[in-house]
């Protein structure tokens, strides 16, 4: 059998989980389709957070919603890579989290999506929240009884 300490997730400060926002790979609203298809592939990831210039989170941007956009009906429509931006296809309603934000809404949030992005007090994108790092977490202060 196995026990948690109840004051870990009383404690827990978001800052000392997250990846922090340059190690995280990311696209521009205004970057073109085929270089968030490029990034997305290279970097192994099914979605990667959308900034702005001034590092804003806007949005999240998936290797999905690119296929259904270029995937015609009887062929894929490659040019449209090249001629749509991110901000034309990304998902702008997307879970957010604050950096001083409750770990249970933290928690509850990543029961759905794998990663949920966190951002300042100013909405300046500071990294992502993984689902594998509250697991890590959880399995640190796990104790055998």
């Amino acid at each position: 059998m196995y026990s948690f300490q109840k004051d870990v997730i009383v404690t827990v400060n978001l800052e000392d989980l997250i990846i922090p926002s340059d190690k995280v790979a990311h696209v521009q609203a205004e970057n073109p389709l085929e270089h968030a298809l490029l990034v997305l592939t290279k970097s192994g990831y099914s979605a990667i957070p959308v900034l702005d210039r001034s590092y804003k989170l806007q949005g999240l941007i998936s290797t999905a919603m690119i296929m259904d956009t270029v995937l015609g009906i009887e062929t894929f429509e490659m040019n449209r890579l090249s001629e749509l931006k991110v901000a034309d296809v990304m998902n702008s309603d997307i879970p957010r989290l604050k950096v001083n934000s409750d770990f249970m809404r933290a928690l509850g949030l990543t029961i759905n999506h794998p990663f949920v992005c966190i951002e300042n007090d100013e909405e300046v994108f500071k990294g992502i929240l993984t689902r594998r790092s509250i697991i890590k977490l959880f399995t640190k202060n796990l104790k055998r009884m």
